[in-house]
């Protein structure tokens, strides 16, 4: 898997906490980087990052994990497990998509889709999926496009689209696949007053290995957008991603230069790696 791409989960205070949590749910799981403000950990493959960021955001549904379990027991076995404290928001049952789905709250408020699936060789169990309701319903097959023109080794799958007569406009989005950089997402629109969308609370963080890629993410990414600070953004349908340079991760983890390089990191907005090596 190539895990240039991945979600970043704000936390106040818990992010070890929740790491710990979901690595003891899934298999082929550990946690890779454990500091005060990051803690960086992998599913099923798939790498994820914690961060302590306080009470300013929280992780809402509007960008989701979702899960292909192989059984009916694996999936509920997920479920007990993620219900712990939690809720659920689609209670584990039958749907006409699937003979055991579920849309799950957990205790830090991350959700979680469940559903037994069948899964290609090499295919990945967990995927990123965006929800696009209230004013963005409609987008997702425009947001789908915009993200796969950006990023390279990027493809859009077949989609299921809402029919003439059905509780979406016609051509709306029932579900549908796209890959980024090989790093694949699922997406869909979801009518009705949901009372929440994209925010800091759940990022996509980008690691970059040259100053070239962090220029073409940013300039592209904030193209109706906003940025904001340290290599955060926001994109026009509100998403926000933190374009970051690969080498970061082992600038703040050298005692000797990690509090130089978070004092130019706070001072930025777009990162400059030339900076940041001279810290």
């Amino acid at each position: 898997m190539n895990n240039n791409i991945f979600p970043c989960l704000w936390f106040d205070g818990n992010a070890k906490e929740a790491a710990d949590f979901y690595c003891s749910i899934f298999d082929h799981s550990k946690i890779t980087t454990d500091t005060p403000m990051v803690v960086q950990f992998e599913l099923e493959g798939k790498k994820l990052m914690g961060l302590n960021g306080g009470p300013m955001f929280t992780i809402n549904p509007s960008i989701s994990l979702f899960v292909t379990g192989a059984t009916h027991e694996e999936i509920d076995g997920i479920y007990t497990r993620l219900m712990e404290g939690g809720n659920a928001l689609m209670p584990l049952d039958k749907y006409p998509w699937s003979e055991r789905y579920a849309w799950v709250a957990d205790k830090f408020g991350m959700t979680w889709q469940l559903m037994v699936g069948n899964l290609p060789a090499g295919g990945q169990k967990i995927t990123t999926a965006f929800l696009f309701v209230d004013e963005l319903c409609g987008k997702a097959q425009d947001a789908m496009k915009h993200y796969s023109s950006i990023f390279p080794n990027s493809a859009i799958y077949p989609a299921e689209t809402y029919k003439a007569g059905e509780e979406q406009p016609e051509g709306n989005l029932k579900f549908g696949h796209f890959s980024l950089n090989n790093e694949l997402f699922a997406a869909m629109d979801g009518t009705g007053n949901h009372g929440f969308t994209f925010s800091e609370g759940l990022s996509l963080t980008v690691e970059c290995e040259t100053q070239e890629e962090i220029d073409h993410y940013w300039i592209k990414l904030t193209e109706g957008g906003a940025e904001s600070r340290c290599g955060w953004l926001k994109d026009k349908f509100g998403v926000s991603w933190q374009i970051v340079p690969k080498v970061l991760g082992q600038l703040m983890s050298e005692p000797s230069r990690a509090q130089r390089v978070m004092a130019k990191v706070m001072g930025m907005q777009k990162l400059d790696i030339e900076t940041l090596m001279s810290a």
